[in-house]
């Protein structure tokens, strides 16, 4: 599908508007502008017309959209009448073709005036299949532009913060000298990530500028029960950061609002720091169309915020002023309303979306995985153990693309990992390319998402699976869906390396396996590799397909001599989706992966001694499965089991034993049998461990008796 908006609808409405803008005498020129405005300007009448007119076009458009969702013609909206001078201030003071934008669902007029036109706002109010920021797979309100550097955005609060940290870093990676923009709401505030985006950007004085658009409600909860800043100011809360630029202003006035962004855009590019400006706006409609602001805020009080109206102030002083009349005022917002009218007209017409489509695009369709060639030479070089391979693996991808980025917790020399994964990366590539992180799982997958949405590959090391948890909603509403979302304009290419795994006495925090909770969420490949050819193999191919990646690492093979295997080269690389055939049989189908693949090995040699032929298949990666490997061999053997590290209950062992039955029923000559841990947390004591995690015993005689059956 298109993401130019070539429809006929566009070039009629194009060709409308194009007259319009000309017979306003702006000679065809867009809302944005290419350079900074200095400050001298900001009186100038032209500059203060063309902001009002974007600040008329966002609130008449917040007023359209409401219309037609009271029509019952759409579905959703969320307004940011009365947040529009400080936008409009944004929006005018920075460059779409070289400073990003990360701005949040209440941003219209930054957007309005970076460059989105006012006809795609109505393809994605209508959920139109031409809609350029999402092809109608996200709500309204939801901004994305590749050619105005604006990524696409998702709906949970505060994870946007992380990913613009993320992009301004890869700014100052690249040499280029720009702004990253990223916004919210004062509530938003209340969520780690946003200080642990302001802890990193002040930390490493990076170009970000955070503006926090203060209208006192987080929906319904007033600002007073959310900061803990002085007297409720986020700015306040902020004033310990030192490299941090900080101002709170009255977001209403225009002239103060693009006064102070230009000041703080001024320090940004001096490299000084970030800045942070809170913008005390009024929130004149309700949250969202969900909502009814009435229910819970006062009468008196709605009354004395429209008096703070932003469009009334600048309307009102460049009337005063004499820079404006009442009558070319009135001509202004009926030309407005024109175009707006006109926009949704035409925009109503436009072609609906194709259910076939509505599972396009959760991976990379662009062929780049399957031109990869696989298996090109067969491992045999000295042994390594699957550690080293693991650390060979990263030091030849990192040689072959410099877009490479590897960080995480301690992954620098001299330490090298806590299991000496990254040993030798950063003396070998430099600080700037291997550097550690801070102890913030969040921040680590929030700033590498922003890395990857610039273009970079970052590989990032998660310590242990046990501590994976606050960067899953990173993972979850970021890194998974920005393909989707964007509709295949945008994709966040994150390696993540993990170390997963029992049956070390690591305890209820060290010993977690994380497969089948990620294997839930569509957009993300899971590998899991159970040797050392097989985990430098996989992790090459990660490191150069287009897609995010999950890699678990079995710290109990991290070092096991049954791991070891012969050293691939450098151009070794393992297809995601093929398992692995370890050993054949003909009557019984064994599905494994990991430690438990070793187990049943062994059980398959003991086994073999007692007259049974087993097949061991190691699907080596969880996301793709290799179903295809797997009812063949169910096929042949008439009975399969599968074996895992992981809980019984919702393990993902069910999702293969469900697999096998709905496609090999008439094929199977027994149940559909599952091995796998207690449904318990792994404890400490080796006893006590031994007892909930699958043993070498359990396997064999779980074999067995299916065998038996």
């Amino acid at each position: 599908m298109s993401k130019k908006n070539s429809s006929k609808n566009e070039s009629s409405y194009n060709q409308i508007m194009t007259e319009k803008i000309k017979s306003q005498g702006n000679n065809g020129k867009s809302n944005h502008h290419n350079e900074s405005i200095t400050n001298n300007n900001i009186l100038d009448k032209d500059f203060q017309l063309r902001a009002l007119r974007i600040m008329l076009l966002a609130r008449n458009i917040d007023n359209k959209a409401m219309n037609l969702l009271r029509q019952g013609k759409t579905f959703f909206h969320i307004a940011g009448s009365g947040h529009e001078a400080i936008q409009v201030a944004v929006g005018l003071s920075l460059n779409p073709k070289k400073d990003w934008l990360y701005p949040y669902y209440r941003d219209l007029a930054v957007v309005l005036s970076a460059g989105v036109k006012t006809f795609d706002f109505f393809l994605q109010c209508f959920a139109k299949e031409d809609d350029p920021a999402t092809g109608a797979k996200q709500l309204p309100c939801h901004w994305s532009s590749k050619e105005l550097n604006m990524p696409t955005q998702s709906s949970p609060t505060g994870t946007q913060f992380l990913n613009a940290v993320g992009t301004a870093l890869a700014m100052v990676k690249k040499g280029k000298h720009n702004v990253t923009y990223v916004s919210s709401g004062e509530g938003t505030t209340s969520q780690g990530e946003f200080h642990e985006a302001i802890n990193w950007a002040s930390r490493e004085k990076l170009p970000v500028l955070f503006v926090i658009e203060n209208n006192k409600y987080a929906i319904s909860v007033h600002v007073e029960q959310q900061s803990g800043g002085k007297g409720s100011s986020i700015e306040a809360m902020m004033s310990g950061y030192e490299n941090l630029f900080h101002k709170r202003i009255d977001g209403t006035d225009f002239n103060e609002s693009y006064s102070v962004v230009q000041e703080a855009v001024q320090y940004i590019k001096e490299g000084k720091g970030p800045a942070l400006i809170e913008a005390d706006v009024v929130r004149l409609f309700s949250h969202s169309s969900s909502d009814d602001q009435k229910k819970y805020r006062d009468h008196k009080e709605l009354e004395e915020e429209t008096k703070r109206c932003p469009i009334e102030k600048l309307s009102q002083k460049l009337i005063s002023e004499g820079n404006l009349t009442k009558e070319e005022y009135e001509q202004i917002k009926k030309e407005i309303v024109e175009e707006i009218n006109s926009a949704a007209d035409l925009a109503s017409q436009a072609k609906d979306p194709d259910p076939n489509n509505a599972v396009k695009n959760v991976f990379d369709e662009s062929g780049l995985k399957e031109s990869l060639e696989y298996e090109k030479s067969k491992p045999s070089g000295k042994p390594v153990v699957m550690v080293d391979a693991i650390n060979h693996a990263l030091h030849e991808e990192m040689e072959r693309n410099d877009k490479i980025y590897l960080f995480g917790e301690d992954v620098a020399d001299a330490k090298g990992g806590v299991f000496t994964a990254t040993k030798g990366l950063s003396t070998k590539f430099g600080e700037e390319r291997v550097f550690n992180s801070p102890l913030a799982e969040a921040s680590i997958i929030g700033v590498a998402t922003g890395m990857a949405l610039s273009g970079l590959k970052p590989v990032v090391e998660i310590q242990f699976g046990d501590y994976i948890w606050p960067a899953f909603m990173q993972f979850k509403s970021e890194v998974a869906s920005i393909r989707y979302r964007s509709n295949n304009e945008w994709s966040a290419p994150v390696v993540t390396r993990v170390a997963v795994g029992g049956y070390i006495h690591g305890g209820l925090y060290h010993s977690q396996n994380i497969e089948s909770i990620f294997a839930h969420v569509p957009g993300i490949y899971i590998a899991y590799p159970s040797n050392a050819a097989d985990a430098k193999g996989l992790l090459k191919t990660a490191c150069r397909i287009n897609d995010p990646v999950l890699f678990c690492e079995h710290k109990g093979l991290y070092r096991q001599s049954f791991a070891t295997s012969p050293s691939p080269d450098a151009d070794y690389l393992i297809p995601f989706g093929k398992a692995k055939i370890v050993r054949e049989g003909e009557d019984i189908t064994v599905v494994s992966y990991g430690v438990s693949m070793w187990d049943s090995l062994l059980a398959a040699k003991k086994l073999e001694h007692e007259g049974y032929s087993v097949e061991v298949i190691d699907i080596r990666t969880i996301i793709p499965l290799d179903e295809e490997t797997i009812f063949n061999s169910v096929k042949k053997t008439n009975k399969a089991i599968v074996i895992h590290e992981d809980t019984f209950t919702a393990g993902f062992g069910a999702e293969i034993a469900a697999r096998v039955s709905d496609n090999c029923f008439q094929h199977l000559d027994g149940p559909v049998r599952r091995i796998a841990a207690k449904d318990s947390h792994i404890p400490y004591s080796p006893i006590l461990e031994n007892a909930v995690l699958p043993s070498r015993e359990q396997i064999y005689s779980g074999i067995k008796k299916l065998l038996e059956f």
